[in-house]
This record gives structure tokens, C-alpha cells and sequence, in this order.
């Protein structure tokens, strides 16, 4: 497992969109760990590509634990309008999936209380996304 970690963290510098893309997929898992988290936040920020930002947002929505929901959640304060955009793409590509994202409105709820503002702002925005369920 650590293995496939490793991997995804060397794709995610990859000068191909896809394997970035890729890459921000795999590591959505991983969103807990300090180094995979540090590259999430550069994926989600992606300057190259927005493919690259709305898949690791979709990624990490499926996923759906608080420290996956969180990235998005300061993604979404840093992004202008544009990235927002694919953020919230990215999000509700998730919720509408075929298997949704059901834990996303639980851990807005967990981060509307966290320390840092900048997670309370945008994990409030994420909970306007969810059309109404409030966090």
C-alpha cells in the first residue's frame, strides 16, 4: 500500500495531466497523511490543468473523511472563481455518481467546528453546494 502511495506521490509532478490527474485519485485515499495532503492541496490548485483539479476534488469527495473533505474545503477558500468552479464540479460529480458521497454533509458538519477559519468558511461553501443539506 505504501508502495502505491510512493508511486502516485512521484505521477503527481508529472508534466502529463493525466497521470497528475491520476495521481490526485489514488492519493485521495491518503488524505490523512501530511505528505499526501501537502500534494492533494498542489493538485487541487493545479495550474495547468482544471481536469486535474475537479477529479482529485471528486476523488477526495468520494472518499468523503473529514481530512479529505478539508482540503477541498481550503481549496475552495484559496481558488478564484474559476477553480471554484471545477471544485464544485468536482464535488458534485461525486454526489451524483453511482455510488454518491454520503459522508461529504457529515464531515462539512465535523469542520463547520474546526480551529482554522479558513476550513469553517469553505466547508461552508461546500455545504451550499450540497443543495440545501446544511452543515
Amino acid at each position: 500500500m505504501m508502495g502505491g502511495l510512493q508511486s502516485a506521490l512521484a505521477e503527481a509532478s508529472s508534466p502529463s495531466w493525466r497521470q497528475r490527474a491520476r495521481a490526485g485519485r489514488v492519493l485521495a485515499s491518503f488524505a490523512d497523511v501530511p505528505e499526501a495532503a501537502e500534494v492533494l492541496m498542489g493538485l487541487l490548485m493545479d495550474a495547468e490543468d482544471t481536469s486535474v483539479t475537479r477529479q482529485t476534488a471528486e476523488a477526495l469527495a468520494r472518499v468523503g473523511m473529514a481530512a479529505a473533505v478539508r482540503l477541498i474545503a481550503l481549496a475552495v477558500v484559496e481558488a478564484d472563481g474559476s477553480r471554484a468552479d471545477w471544485l464544485q464540479t468536482g464535488v458534485h460529480d461525486a454526489l451524483v455518481g453511482p455510488f454518491g458521497a454520503p459522508d461529504v454533509a457529515a464531515a462539512c458538519g465535523k469542520l463547520a467546528q474546526d480551529q482554522e477559519e479558513a476550513v469553517r468558511r469553505g466547508a461552508a461553501e461546500i455545504s451550499a453546494w450540497l443543495d440545501g443539506t446544511s452543515c
